[in-house]
């Protein structure tokens, strides 16, 4: 089984509004996998489906070949991390204290670290970069600095599947990068399927193995970025004018747009 998730026609409402619509697709393990839409696409409610936080009224998901209501909350979040967009820094706890709650779901009934959750904690803090960092209050961190605690807290998990709703959003370019060269190393070195939500289209062309195009809750296109990054889709679901060539560094697309003024 190749199949780390696997969307059967899921359907997803908020009261009366229908956000997400007879959706199917599927994840295959160890690949970076980017969603990408416009604003109101349905592309936070979607990682909030596949994370468990929200029941679809219809359809079926599976984890690694297991419907997701036969996962226990403590299994699941063995086998799923979800860094969501909006994390609140505001509260009195240190960088290693935060990234050791990524250990809850491993520990006994006690709720005490052992020396195995200190080391793989120590892990996560070197494999994000984030050691000088430590012992510093959460209050007291960059944004970019934020995003890397929290990627670690994560990491931390010991996850097969991580889930990111837009880690680079108000991030400077720089920091950009570093988080995407993080996710790629994750995969590579630890395997770890990721599935994330960008808006940056031209970061998911540089590192996508295949994107997800979703508009008004439904799937525009899906598969490599070459085949959903052409400017007749991306024209119609962004409903803007745009230019698509092939980037200099190496065969991805890329995603110009064209102002109004130039038209």
């Amino acid at each position: 089984m190749n199949t780390a998730i696997d969307i059967n026609h899921i359907s997803c409402s908020y009261g009366n509004l229908p956000i997400l619509k007879n959706l199917s697709f599927s994840v295959q393990k160890g690949d970076f996998f980017i969603v990408i839409g416009p604003n109101g696409s349905g592309k936070t409610t979607l990682m909030k489906v596949i994370s468990g936080i929200l029941k679809p009224q219809k359809g079926n998901l599976e984890i690694l070949g297991r419907p997701l209501r036969g996962y226990t909350r403590k299994a699941l979040a063995k086998t799923v991390a979800f860094v969501p967009q909006m994390v609140s820094a505001d509260f009195p706890f240190t960088v290693i204290e935060v990234i050791l709650m990524g250990r809850s779901p491993h520990l006994g009934i006690l709720g005490l670290e052992q020396e195995i959750d200190l080391e793989i904690a120590k892990q996560a803090i070197a494999f994000t970069g984030v050691e000088h960092l430590a012992n510093r209050k959460m209050d007291q961190l960059s944004g970019g600095e934020l995003q890397r605690v929290f990627l670690a807290r994560a990491i931390c998990q010991e996850p097969q599947i991580m889930l990111l709703d837009e880690p680079t959003a108000s991030l400077d370019l720089a920091h950009q990068g570093k988080i995407m060269d993080l996710m790629e190393k994750l995969k590579k070195e630890k395997g770890v399927t990721i599935v994330m939500v960008s808006h940056d289209v031209n970061l998911a062309a540089m590192y996508a193995d295949r994107l997800l195009l979703l508009k008004d809750g439904k799937i525009v296109s899906c598969g490599l970025p070459g085949e959903v990054l052409t400017y007749q889709t991306l024209e119609e679901a962004y409903g803007c004018k745009l230019l698509v060539d092939e980037s200099p560094l190496g065969k991805s697309p890329r995603i110009t747009l064209v102002p109004q003024k130039f038209m």
